[in-house]
């Protein structure tokens, strides 16, 4: 009798521990945390400027590509692509490119949303594109003077599209972008008077 208790409490310890053992193990996520923005003017040899976050790297500005430059954010392991052309008569095509662009990423996107920025004071006026899901680029924006330059960027990380793990970092870029698109200036004495609305219609 006293074996028999023996064994059935050894059988009982084993049970139990395959039990424990074949629990499923719940799912660790990184608690991220990314300093509270700090944001400084840059000043380069092209026809615009705006402010960055001072935890990005600015690249050195392309001035044989019309001054393009990347934003690079090593602490996020994403980068902010800045293309710039000007205007030469043909505002129209500018914006359909770059509001055709955003469409490029409706296959793995869930949803695109466009916000519409207008700074009458800076005569700037854009609009900005907040993608979610597994696209490839989380947000994407053109600003335009409406007359002589034009300006695109996006988001891109350099890791394979995976929205639910990148979301803390999109979300600290895409502020970043809104607050750029609200810095930004162009550096002509003088402005262009009126803008083209009809050409800025979607």
């Amino acid at each position: 009798m006293k074996y028999s208790l023996i064994l059935i409490a050894i059988a009982c310890i084993f049970v139990s521990c395959g039990e424990d053992a074949a629990q499923p193990k719940p799912k660790a996520f990184l608690a991220l945390e990314y300093p509270e923005p700090n944001y400084k003017k840059i000043e380069f040899p092209c026809s615009y400027s705006f402010e960055i976050n001072s935890i990005a790297q600015l690249k050195e500005p392309k001035v044989q590509q019309d001054c393009w430059v990347n934003i690079d954010y090593a602490l996020l392991d994403g980068t902010i692509f800045i293309t710039y052309q000007p205007v030469r008569n043909n505002l129209k095509e500018l914006l359909m490119d770059a509001q055709k662009l955003p469409l490029e990423h409706t296959v793995k996107a869930d949803e695109i949303e466009a916000d519409t920025y207008i700074n009458e004071k800076k005569k700037a006026f854009g609009t900005f594109y907040e993608v979610s899901g597994d696209a490839a680029s989380q947000a994407q924006f053109y600003v335009t003077d409406s007359v002589n330059h034009f300006i695109t960027g996006s988001i891109y990380f350099r890791s394979k599209p995976n929205y639910d793990s990148i979301v803390p970092a999109a979300n600290y870029l895409k502020n970043d972008i809104k607050h750029l698109m609200e810095s930004l200036t162009w550096k002509e004495d003088t402005l262009p008077q009126k803008l083209n609305r009809e050409a800025l219609k979607k």
